[in-house]
């Protein structure tokens, strides 16, 4: 079985030839600040129709739509987190990010997947925490042989260092 190839690339997510970006989306799905603004707008007003038929979304789940005017074939929107002060199941609401978003990649037979730091913007998920969770559920994914890659997308370079430490941490090449 073959593993996915991880990758952690700083780059702009809208900008990816993936099967899937993932929206780090807020709860009604129709467009916020931040990677979740960026997606619907490179996407087109299209994205905006389709994500009002969807009626929202939960904390922790996720749901799928085209990608329209993406080079993207789909965006996975998932919900993270707001950090109050990691009592509140916050960490367990973010592991439940990356597994419903792979779980949609796998039900559409999606090979290849980005993500972007989920809840570490507005929302306030400590960085080092939030990507321990990432990447540790991705090594689980990538040994299930159901992807060809998974691609991590840090919106900055302080990002990208902890991106970095984290994966060196976890024995991942990247």
């Amino acid at each position: 079985m073959k593993t996915a190839c991880i990758e952690i690339v700083k780059t702009d997510i809208t900008t990816l030839a993936v099967d899937a970006i993932v929206n780090a989306a807020n709860k009604s799905l129709l467009g916020g600040g931040g990677v979740d603004g960026a997606i619907h707008w490179a996407a087109g007003p299209e994205l905006l129709t389709e994500c009002r038929n969807l009626k929202g979304c939960e904390t922790g789940d996720a749901k799928i739509t085209k990608a329209y005017r993406l080079p993207a074939r789909h965006v996975i929107h998932t919900v993270g987190p707001v950090w109050h002060d990691g009592t509140r199941r916050e960490a367990e609401l973010l592991r439940s990010c990356y597994i419903n978003s792979f779980r949609l990649a796998r039900q559409y037979n999606l090979r290849s997947i980005a993500f972007p730091a989920i809840s570490c913007g507005a929302y306030g998920f400590p960085l080092l925490k939030a990507t321990r969770i990432a990447l540790s559920v991705a090594r689980e994914e990538a040994a299930s042989g159901d992807l060809d890659r998974i691609v991590f997308v840090p919106y900055n370079d302080e990002v990208l260092a902890v991106y970095r430490e984290v994966a060196t941490e976890l024995g991942l090449s990247v």
